[in-house]
């Protein structure tokens, strides 16, 4: 009788059983391999479903990891969305007009600066948190059977159901109260400017029902501020001041433009205008017009006020700032893609650079 050696045939097919399942020695590891497995893909779902559920509830435009998303209370997220106090390009937008105004108004009476300049600037800061927060807070309310039909707005907090319209009246209410309180600690002319103010932030959620044009809106009331601050600084509502504020309106229409075409196909569905829309293929050449309006006119005002004082250095430096606001516009120019959301996003935040430079060179010229 020969011995029990397999053959090839034989030690394959073994081999092949031991790949294919376990013995009946190893059933229970098997079984302990087989359910970690299926506890790993029931993770991996649930994960999938979170990131999808997260997505869906998102804002587009939202700055990702921002405080507010990390750090803020649970109970207060609705309300601080609803302000966009995670999207701080808004209250820079705003606040560097007030910052033109204070500077240049500091420059033009030497006199008047110092802490009175740091102080407005701060009260301009903090009022451009508020403000901004309660204007969005408006446009929200306004808009609301507007923004769910837009993809970028879709879920908003008064939209998505965070906020009813009630608690963001309140809210609204609250912040227009505390930069009441700021402004109080200006002069008397401010503060009536001040008050002014509310009209084009009132008129500016309903001028894309009836106007092509609502970024002009827009601009009277996000450089509102230079006026104020001008005046705040200097005691009176001046000529460069006006002029200043014409120019901050077309350096509005430049970036409300580019940002506007985000949301062009889907206004054009609900009806919704905008100077997106209405530029349409022709935008870069309309912008290339407001950055010359905005540079010449910021000039203009520079000179307007400055040349008064016959000094040189000053004068020169600070033109240098509207150029070179000017220089950073024009790049922004180079790189549009009006088709490619990603790209007008990104454009429209870098205005807050383009704005800091005049700060900074106006700064400057101050100290020199």
């Amino acid at each position: 009788m020969t011995g029990t050696k397999q053959t090839p045939d034989a030690e394959c097919g073994a081999e092949a059983q031991a790949s294919v399942g376990p013995s009946m020695g190893e059933e229970g590891e098997g079984s302990s391999l087989q359910a970690g497995s299926g506890a790993d893909q029931a993770q991996v779902e649930v994960a999938e479903a979170e990131a999808q559920a997260e997505a869906d509830t998102a804002i587009a435009d939202r700055v990702e990891g921002s405080w507010v998303d990390t750090k803020a209370p649970d109970d207060m997220k609705p309300y601080l969305r609803l302000s966009r106090i995670d999207r701080p390009i808004g209250t820079w937008l705003l606040l560097l007009p007030c910052w033109w105004g204070a500077l240049l108004g500091a420059l033009a009476t030497p006199g008047s600066s110092g802490l009175t300049t740091i102080w407005i600037m701060l009260v301009c800061g903090a009022g451009a948190v508020l403000m901004r927060g309660a204007g969005c807070t408006w446009n929200d309310i306004s808009d609301r059977d507007i923004d769910g039909k837009v993809e970028r707005t879709r879920n908003r907090p008064l939209v998505a159901g965070q906020v009813t319209v009630r608690e963001a009246l309140i809210w609204m209410g609250f912040q227009m109260f505390a930069s009441f309180l700021l402004l109080l600690t200006l002069n008397g002319a401010a503060i009536a400017l001040g008050f002014l103010a509310l009209v084009p932030v009132a008129i500016y959620p309903f001028a894309k029902r009836f106007t092509w044009w609502p970024q002009v809106f827009l601009g009277l009331a996000f450089n509102w501020g230079a006026l104020l601050a001008w005046t705040a600084q200097t005691g009176s509502l001046g000529m460069p001041a006006v002029i200043l504020y014409i120019a901050g309106i077309c350096w509005t229409l430049f970036y409300d433009t580019i940002y506007a075409h985000q949301d062009a196909e889907d206004d054009a569905l609900i009806g919704v205008k905008s100077t997106a829309r209405l530029f349409g293929e022709n935008t870069e050449y309309w912008l290339r017009g407001f950055l010359v309006a905005s540079v010449v006119l910021m000039s203009l005002a520079i000179i307007y006020a400055l040349t008064p004082l016959a000094d040189p250095l000053k004068l020169s430096l600070s033109l240098a700032g509207a150029w070179a606001f000017g220089a950073h516009l024009n790049w922004q120019l180079g790189l549009l893609k009006i088709d490619n959301s990603a790209v007008c996003l990104r454009l429209f935040r870098s205005n807050r650079d383009a704005g800091l430079i005049v700060v900074l060179i106006f700064a400057a010229a101050l100290l020199v």
